[in-house]
């Protein structure tokens, strides 16, 4: 009698665990893709929350802050980040440096006192002469257009790299919410092993007091128990801590599910498309580097020619209570600094900015290949291991369930097979995982560049 209550237990169990994992098609557990209570928090809305707009070709779920600003205390508005509002003060700063290297040199105010204090005839100020008048340096050479030409390359430097933050800032949130989608995932995958490794401890435990099976069996499958309790709590703790991290970033709480159902699409088949590196933001930085090498040579050059300085004073003779005019011209003499040293230095490093922006060009198209190559083989391994693996690993964990009830398997091919079930799903989350960070590496180098005013290229 004790026997055949045991069977019908460990038939009734079996069957319950075998139709929770057989119910969907592909995918990650049947227990995680019941209709989520909360709304989830996709990534456009991580985006928007650090004032970034939506992501290409999804449709946004929050409301986005345009230029990366959010509303401060008192209802102005302040950069969302750090990183955002260095390079927002970084442009700022280029700008008035701009308009400062369009000044011209202020005109000097000059007085002076002659023939005062001395012996004789020149004892008091009975003999003074007083020379009082304007001196205006006239520079020359075109060191003002030099000035605004290497002030407006590095403005347009600065806004470029302003770009650049905002697409770093990009990256690095929709990292951290790919880091956090996967840890919740797996969290998912090995929550679901704990109940599955409770029921076979349940189940072992029954067929020993029945005397089916001996007792190491149960042993084996209370050990698989502890394991993936131990197993599930770790990934309990990583999905926490990302989740924590990407709050931190954001400086805000994030509520709410992750969105699966992004986490889980993988867009495009076939060749990449081609990639005109001409106009990413990594080759347009370094021609920016070049045009502002460019013009500080263009600024040493115009430092070895000598500026002029004209003055006109009225000179005021107290003996004779007369007034002369006073007409000067100075000019330095380039005796020992000509300027050569420096224009030498600026043209070496226009050298080295040319050899970077080439660098750069080598550089990209290999980041660029080794993304794409990325991309296809995680997107391939994603699709492999969600569709026909996943599918084959359950069909082989319900046999081998089924097998095992009736006596016809042992412990050992079932604990293989719930083996293959839960790291086949686990190698799906994983390469999902690797397939939206090399896709996001990839959008960050293909990055277009914008257009910006006064920018030549």
């Amino acid at each position: 009698m004790q026997r055949t209550i045991a069977t019908f237990m460990v038939a009734a169990s079996l069957a319950s665990v075998a139709g929770a994992q057989t119910s969907p098609p592909t995918g990650i557990p049947a227990a995680t893709t019941s209709p989520q209570a909360m709304p989830a928090f996709s990534l456009d809305a991580a985006l928007g929350a650090a004032g970034m707009p939506a992501a290409a070709g999804t449709p946004s779920t929050s409301s986005i802050n345009s230029g990366g600003a959010t509303p401060g205390p008192d209802g102005s508005t302040q950069p969302a980040l750090p990183s955002i509002g260095a390079a927002t003060a970084n442009v700022a700063a280029a700008t008035a440096a701009r308009r400062v290297a369009g000044l011209r040199p202020n005109p000097e105010f000059q007085t002076q006192v002659e023939n005062i204090g001395g012996s004789g005839a020149y004892r008091g100020v009975r003999s003074s002469e007083t020379t009082v008048g304007v001196a205006l340096p006239l520079e020359l050479g075109g060191k003002r257009p030099a000035r605004v030409a290497l002030a407006t390359a590095r403005l347009t430097r600065a806004q470029i790299q302003s770009k650049i933050a905002r697409a770093d800032l990009r990256l690095r949130v929709t990292q951290l919410y790919i880091e956090a989608a996967a840890t919740e995932r797996r969290s998912e995958v090995l929550a679901e092993q704990v109940g599955i490794a409770n029921n076979a401890f349940r189940v072992s435990s029954e067929r020993v007091k029945a005397g089916d099976v001996s007792p190491i069996e149960q042993q084996r499958a209370d050990v698989l128990r502890i394991n993936a309790q131990v197993a599930a709590d770790s990934a309990t703790r990583q999905a926490q801590a990302a989740r924590t991290n990407l709050e931190t970033l954001l400086n805000t709480v994030v509520t709410g599910p992750l969105d699966r159902a992004w986490f889980e699409r993988i867009d495009g088949y076939g060749p990449q498309r081609p990639v005109d590196i001409e106009g990413t933001l990594a080759l347009v930085a370094a021609q920016a580097d070049v045009r502002t090498a460019d013009a500080q040579v263009r600024v040493a050059r115009s430092l070895r020619v000598p500026d002029l300085t004209v003055s006109a004073f009225a000179r005021r003779l107290a003996a004779t209570n007369d007034t002369a005019a006073v007409v000067g011209l100075s000019i330095p003499i380039p005796f020992f600094n000509n300027g050569s040293a420096f224009v030498a230095q600026s043209q070496a490093e226009q050298t080295q900015a040319q050899a970077l922006r080439s660098l750069a060009v080598v550089d990209t198209r290999q980041q660029i290949a080794s993304a794409q190559t990325e991309v296809a083989n995680a997107a391939a391994t994603a699709r492999a291991a969600g569709g026909p693996g996943l599918a084959a690993a359950q069909e082989a964990a319900r046999i081998a369930r089924i097998g095992w009830s009736q006596g016809k398997f042992d412990q050992i091919a079932l604990l293989d097979a719930e083996r293959t079930l839960s790291q086949t799903r686990q190698t799906y989350v994983d390469a999902l995982a690797l397939y939206h960070d090399a896709q996001a590496r990839l959008d960050r180098l293909t990055t277009p560049a914008p257009t910006i005013s006064g920018d030549e290229r």
